[in-house]
C-alpha cells in the first residue's frame, strides 16, 4: 500500500470548485478565502518611509492621504467606506514639492470643510427651530397662561374648584355593582339556615336507610321549598314597601297611574336616543363645566342634553347656573329664555328682563323680550325701551316699524331712524316705499347722497320712475346709477349685476331689468374677449333660470353689437318662439333678414311662420323677397313645398323646372321627382329618375327611388337590378343595401338576402344597423339559434349600440332575464334612447305604469327628434293614460317635428302620407309599430 493518505480525507486545492468540470459553477466569499496574511505595521511604514527619506536626504514625508484626525472633525470611522483603504499610497516616495502640494490641498480641504460646515450648522439650527415653532414643548405652551396665574388673587385660589376623585370613582363603581348582584340560594344554606339553633342528642337507627346523609342527617325536600318559598316572599314584601326606589332595582311592582303616561311619554320623545350614551355625554359635560364654568356653550349643551332626556327641571336648573356664571353671555341668556317659555311667560320675561339687565346693547335680548309679550302695545313698549338703549340698532328699528299698523306712524319712526342709522340701506329703501312719488323721490336722494356706493338705491329710484310711468327717465336714471358707482369705485361685476336684474324681473319692473342689462352687459370685457359667446352663455342661463326678460335684454345688447351675426338672431329667435308671442317673433325676424338677407334660414323661419299662420299670400310675399336677395337652393326647395303643400301642384312644378335650369342640385331633382311620385305620375318620376342618375350617378337616393317606382310597379326584376346597381355605385349607402335585402327576402330567396347583408358588412362594417337586419333576417325565417349567434358577433364588434342591445333584449331574451339584460346594457351603453324604451316596455308588461312613465319622458328628453319613441309613448297613454295626457304628448310631438326613426321615416316618406300632420303621422306609426 502507498503512504498516501485517503483521497476523501486530503484537503481540497486552493480555488477548488465543486462539479466545476460537469458545467458547474460556483462562487467565493470573504469567509472562503480566509484570514489574509498581516501586512506590516503603521509603525513599521513609519520607520521605513523615514529610512527612505534620510537615504535621499529629503524632509519626512506628511502623506497627504494619512491626516492626523481631530477633534472637531464629523466624520467618524464607522461611517467609513471599508473598501476605501486610507493612506493607501503612503509608502510611496514623496519630494519637497509633493509635500508641498500636500500641505496646500489638505488646506484647501479644511476650508471647504468649514465653510460647509458653517452652511450646514446655519441649516440645521433653521430646522430645529422650525420644528419647534411647530411643534413646541410643553412648557411653552402654556407659558401664558404661568404668566397670568400671577395676577390671581387669593381668593380666586380658595374659589378653585375641587377636582374630586376620579381614581377610585370606576373601581367604587363596579364594587358596587358585584355587591348588588344576586344569587341562587342553594339547598345546603337553607338547610343550615333552618337547623341553626336547634340541639338533637337522640339518634334513631331506622333513619340510615331512608334519605339519610353520610352525617346521620336526612334531607326534607317540602321543608326546603317551603322556605324557598318564604324567602322569595320576604325579598317581594321589601319590594313593595320600596314603592319603586333605587335600593332594589328593577324589583319594584307598585306602577305609580298618574306619572305612568307622562314616562310613555317622554320614552317615545326620546326613544332614538340611548340611554348610556346620554349618561357618557351627562359626565363629558359635567367636567366641562365644573373645570371651565366661564364657558357657556357647556353649559348650553348640558341643558340641551336634559331637555332631550326629558328633564326639563334639570335642563332649566343648569341653565340658570350657567346664566350667573355667564352673565354677559348672550347665548345663554337667550336659551334661559326659550327653556322658560311655557303658559304666559312669566318666568320667560322675568329672565329676560335680569338678561337686559346685564347685557343692555344686545339686539337680540330684546327682540326676544318682545316676542314674549302678546299685546301689541306692550311690543311697542318693549321696542321703545330697546331703542333708547340702542338706538343704532337696524334690527330694533325694522321690528318696530313692522309694529306700526299706521302708514303714517310707521314714516315718521323710519324717518327717525335713517336719522339715526344714516347708513342703512334697508331703513332708506323701507322709508321711500312707504311715501309717495315725490316723497320718494326725495328720500332716496337723501339716502343716495347718504350712501352713494349703494347700487341697491340707484335701482329703487329706476324703479320708481318705471313706475310713474317715464321708461325713458328710468333708462336715464340707470345711466347715471353706472356713472356715479364707477366715480366711486363701487362698481360690481357684470355676473352680479345679471343676478340683480334676474330678482328685480321677479318682482315685476321690466324696464328696469332691461337697463341694468343695457347700462352693465359690457362691463369688464374687451373687444378681444368673446363677448359674442359670453352673453350668448348668459342669455341661455337666464332662460334656464325662467327669467326670459333678461334672456330677452341680453339678447338685444348682443344684437346691437353684432348686427350681421346669424347665430345670435337664431337664438332671439328661438327664445320668442318658445317663450314669446307671434308678433314678437315675427317682428324680430323682420329685424332679422334685414340685418341678414343672404341668410335662407332666417327668411325660411320668416316663410314658415306666415304659413303656420294660414297665411300663404304672406308666405309667398316673404319667399319672392327671398328670391330676390338670395336665389338659393334651399329658398327654391321652400317654394316648392310651399306650392305643393298648398295644393298647388302646377306652380310647383313650374319652379322645380325653373330651379332644374338655374340650381341643377341634386336635391332639386330628388325633389322633381318626389313630386311627380306624391301626385300619382310614375311614369313622369322613372323619367326625372333616369335624367338625375345621368348627371348624378353617386347619389343613393335617386337609385332608392328609381327601385321603389319598378317596386310600385310591379318590376321586381327592374327594381333588383336597381337597387344592385345602386350598391355597386353608392356602396356606403346603408337605406340602399337594406332595400336590395328586403326586396329578396319578400320574394322569399333568403339566402340572397343573406348574401346582400353579408356583402354590406364588409362594405360597411361595425354598422348596428345592417347587424340588426341580419338578426331579424335570421329571426324572422325561424332560425333563433343563428340569430342568436349573429346577435354574439355583432355586440362583440360593436358592443356599444343601443339598438342591437333593445334588437337582443326585446327579441333574443327570455322574460325573467329581460330587466337584468336591461340594467347590463344601460351600464355599457349611458344615455341611448333605444334602451330607454325597451325599460319602458318592460315596466309596462310588469304593470309599473309610474316607472314606465319615467323612461318613456327620459327618452323623449335625450332625443325627441327620435318619432318612433313617441309612437311608443302615445300607445301606452292610449291604454293607462288620461285624454289631457295624450293631447299634451301629441302637442308636444307637434312642437318636436321628428324627422327620423325606424317605422316613423317609413310612414312619413311613404308617398301617400305627403302633406299629412305630423299628429296624423304618429297615430299611423302608433298602429304599425309592435
Amino acid at each position: 500500500m502507498s503512504g498516501r493518505k485517503d483521497f476523501l480525507s486530503q484537503a481540497a486545492p486552493e480555488n477548488y470548485v465543486a462539479g466545476l468540470g460537469r458545467g458547474a459553477t460556483g462562487f467565493t466569499t470573504r469567509s472562503d478565502l480566509g484570514p489574509a496574511r498581516e501586512g506590516p505595521s503603521e509603525e513599521q511604514l513609519k520607520e521605513a518611509l523615514a529610512k527612505r527619506a534620510k537615504q535621499l536626504e529629503l524632509g519626512a514625508p506628511t502623506a497627504y492621504g494619512v491626516p492626523e484626525k481631530k477633534d472637531d472633525d464629523d466624520e467618524e470611522e464607522r461611517f467609513q467606506d471599508p473598501d476605501n483603504e486610507v493612506g493607501l499610497f503612503a509608502n510611496g516616495l514623496y519630494d519637497k514639492d509633493d509635500d508641498e502640494a500636500d500641505r496646500i490641498y489638505q488646506e484647501v480641504d479644511e476650508k471647504m470643510e468649514k465653510r460647509r460646515r458653517a452652511r450646514r450648522e446655519a441649516r440645521e439650527q433653521r430646522e430645529r427651530e422650525d420644528y419647534e415653532a411647530k411643534n413646541p414643548k410643553i412648557s411653552q405652551q402654556f407659558a401664558d397662561a404661568k404668566r397670568a396665574l400671577s395676577t390671581i388673587s387669593e381668593d380666586e385660589w380658595a374659589n378653585l374648584p375641587e377636582v374630586g376623585d376620579l381614581t377610585g370613582r370606576n373601581k367604587r363603581a363596579r364594587l358596587n355593582r358585584m355587591n348588588q348582584r344576586s344569587y341562587a340560594v342553594p339547598d345546603s344554606v337553607l338547610a343550615g339556615a333552618r337547623d341553626a339553633g336547634q340541639m338533637d342528642t337522640s339518634i334513631d337507627a331506622s333513619e340510615g336507610t331512608n334519605g339519610d346523609t353520610a352525617d346521620g342527617t336526612m334531607t326534607n325536600f317540602a321543608q326546603i321549598g317551603a322556605a324557598r318559598e318564604k324567602q322569595l316572599q320576604v325579598r317581594l314584601d321589601q319590594a313593595e314597601k320600596a314603592g319603586g326606589s333605587d335600593s332594589v332595582a328593577g324589583t319594584a311592582t307598585s306602577v305609580d297611574p298618574r306619572g305612568y303616561l307622562t314616562s310613555l311619554a317622554n320614552s317615545e320623545k326620546s326613544g332614538d336616543v340611548n340611554i348610556g350614551d346620554i349618561n357618557r355625554t351627562r359626565l363629558l359635560l359635567e367636567s366641562v363645566i365644573k373645570s371651565n364654568p366661564t364657558h357657556p356653550p357647556g353649559w348650553i349643551s348640558a341643558a340641551r342634553l336634559e331637555e332631550l332626556a326629558g328633564k326639563i327641571v334639570a335642563a332649566r336648573n343648569l341653565v340658570n347656573k350657567g346664566c350667573e356664571k355667564n352673565p354677559r353671555s348672550e347665548d345663554i341668556w337667550l336659551e334661559a329664555i326659550r327653556l322658560h317659555m311655557e303658559g304666559n311667560n312669566h318666568n320667560a320675561k322675568v329672565i329676560a328682563a335680569n338678561a337686559i339687565k346685564h347685557i343692555p346693547k344686545s339686539t337680540k335680548l330684546w327682540i326676544a323680550a318682545m316676542e314674549l309679550e302678546t299685546l301689541p302695545q306692550a311690543k311697542k313698549k318693549v321696542l321703545r325701551q330697546a331703542l333708547d338703549h340702542n338706538t343704532k340698532s337696524v334690527d330694533l328699528w325694522k321690528a318696530a316699524s313692522n309694529l306700526e299698523e299706521d302708514q303714517k306712524d310707521a314714516m315718521l319712526l323710519l324717518a327717525k331712524a335713517t336719522e339715526c342709522v344714516p347708513l342703512s340701506v334697508d331703513l332708506w329703501l323701507g322709508y321711500a316705499r312707504l311715501c309717495d312719488k315725490d316723497h320718494a323721490a326725495n328720500v332716496l336722494n337723501q339716502a343716495r347722497r347718504a350712501i352713494p356706493t349703494s347700487h341697491e338705491i340707484w335701482i329703487a329710484a329706476t324703479r320708481l320712475q318705471e313706475q310713474g310711468g317715464a321708461p325713458d327717465m328710468a333708462r336715464k336714471v340707470m345711466q347715471r346709477a353706472i356713472k356715479s358707482l364707477v366715480k366711486e369705485s363701487a362698481m360690481k361685476p357684470r355676473e352680479e349685476w345679471i343676478a340683480e336684474a334676474e330678482k328685480v324681473e321677479r318682482e315685476g319692473p321690466i324696464v328696469t331689468c332691461q337697463a341694468m342689462i343695457e347700462n352693465t352687459l359690457g362691463y369688464g370685457l374687451d373687444e378681444d374677449d368673446d363677448r359674442k359667446d359670453i352673453w350668448m352663455n348668459d342669455a341661455r342661463e337666464s332662460a334656464n333660470r325662467g327669467c326670459y326678460h333678461t334672456a330677452r335684454a341680453i339678447y338685444a345688447y348682443a344684437l346691437r353689437v353684432f348686427v350681421t351675426k346669424v347665430s345670435v338672431w337664431k337664438a332671439a329667435t328661438e327664445l320668442e318662439r318658445t317663450h314669446g308671442t307671434k308678433e314678437s317673433l315675427l317682428a324680430l325676424l323682420e329685424k332679422a333678414i334685414e340685418a341678414c338677407p343672404k341668410s335662407d334660414d332666417l327668411w325660411l323661419q320668416l316663410a314658415r311662420e306666415k304659413w303656420n299662420e294660414g297665411d300663404i299670400d304672406a308666405a309667398r310675399k316673404v319667399l319672392g323677397r327671398a328670391f330676390v336677395q338670395n336665389s338659393s337652393e334651399n329658398i327654391w326647395l321652400a317654394a316648392v313645398k310651399l306650392e305643393a303643400d298648398g295644393g298647388f301642384d302646377e306652380a310647383a312644378r313650374k319652379l322645380l323646372a325653373e330651379a332644374r335650369q338655374e340650381q341643377g342640385t341634386d336635391r332639386v331633382w330628388i325633389k322633381s321627382v318626389a313630386l311627380e311620385r306624391q301626385s300619382g305620375d310614375e311614369d313622369t318620376a322613372l323619367d326625372l329618375v333616369n335624367q338625375g342618375l345621368q348627371i348624378y350617378p353617386a347619389q343613393a337616393k335617386l337609385w332608392m327611388m328609381k327601385g321603389q317606382i319598378y317596386e310600385s310597379k310591379g318590376m321586381i326584376p327592374q327594381a333588383r337590378e336597381a337597387y344592385n346597381t345602386g350598391t355597386r355605385a353608392c356602396s356606403q349607402s346603408v337605406p340602399l343595401w337594406l332595400l336590395a335585402s328586403r326586396i329578396e327576402e319578400k320574394a322569399g330567396v333568403l339566402v340572397k338576402a343573406r348574401s346582400v347583408l353579408d356583402r354590406a358588412r364588409l362594405k360597411i362594417p361595425k354598422n348596428d344597423v345592417l347587424w340588426t337586419e341580419s338578426v331579424r333576417l335570421e329571426r324572422c325565417a325561424g332560425k333563433i339559434d343563428a340569430a342568436r349567434n349573429l346577435m354574439a358577433r355583432a355586440l362583440q364588434e360593436i358592443p356599444k349600440s343601443g339598438l342591437l342591445w333593445s334588437e337582443k333584449i326585446i327579441h333574443l331574451t327570455e322574460r325573467p332575464q329581460q330587466k337584468a339584460s336591461v340594467i347590463e346594457a344601460i351600464k355599457k351603453v349611458e344615455n341611448d334612447p333605444h334602451l330607454f324604451i325597451v325599460a319602458a316596455r318592460i315596466f309596462w308588461a310588469e304593470r309599473k305604469l309610474e316607472k314606465a312613465v319615467n323612461w318613456f319622458e327620459r327618452a323623449l328628453v335625450r332625443d325627441a327628434d327620435w318619432g318612433d319613441s313617441w309612437a311608443w309613448y302615445l300607445k301606452f297613454l292610449n291604454q293607462h293614460g288620461t285624454d289631457e295626457k295624450k293631447e299634451e304628448v301629441i302637442k308636444q310631438c307637434a312642437m318636436s317635428a321628428p324627422k327620423h326613426g325606424e317605422i316613423w321615416q317609413q310612414v312619413a316618406k311613404d308617398p301617400k302620407n305627403s302633406g299629412t300632420k305630423i299628429e296624423e303621422i304618429l297615430k299611423m306609426v302608433v298602429e304599425k309599430i309592435r
